[in-house]
């Protein structure tokens, strides 16, 4: 029998579950895995794996405005947008690459483009903050760039295909 209380928690849970079944979270999880050279996260969930991508509000207070993004921050940021364009790959059937230009202080340019068409140009800031809220969130967001990538590629198909 469950309790009034357990039911945001079971509700997070459930949320977070449908979120790991997407594609673009799955294709992560497959990049993320396929970096582990010495199988020292084999034992670890999928959730704990994306676990770093989140960063709740409160978190992200603690973090000071102005700081140097960590290496490990970097490689997180790399890995989102290679996946990124991934799966514009997988859904256009057009090579993706995608080019991230970064200062030490956090500020910088990430860039996807395929054949001449530039189909996602995003100024960074504040890259030692980043994160999602939420699983659902770091999941919608990925979609989102995929999805508005697809839709450029459609309304120039001339300029993907060049």
């Amino acid at each position: 029998m469950r309790s009034p209380s357990d039911t945001p928690v079971i509700s997070a849970v459930d949320a977070d579950e449908r979120a790991l079944a997407t594609p673009f979270l799955k294709s992560l999880i497959r990049l993320i895995r396929a970096q582990d050279t010495y199988g020292m996260w084999e034992d670890k969930s999928d959730a704990d794996l994306l676990a770093d991508f989140i960063v709740t509000k409160e978190q992200r207070r603690e973090i000071p405005i102005i700081g140097d993004p960590d290496p490990d921050v970097l490689w997180r940021l790399q890995i989102f947008y290679t996946c990124a364009a991934l799966a514009i790959e997988e859904r256009s059937g057009l090579l993706a690459a995608s080019t991230m230009m970064m200062s030490p202080e956090g500020f910088g340019r990430v860039v996807l483009t395929t054949g001449r068409l530039v189909v996602l140009s995003k100024t960074l800031r504040d890259v030692h903050r980043f994160g999602f809220d939420t699983l659902g969130k770091l999941a919608k967001a990925g979609v989102k760039l995929v999805d508005d990538a697809i839709a450029a590629i459609e309304a120039y198909p001339d300029a993907a295909r060049a």
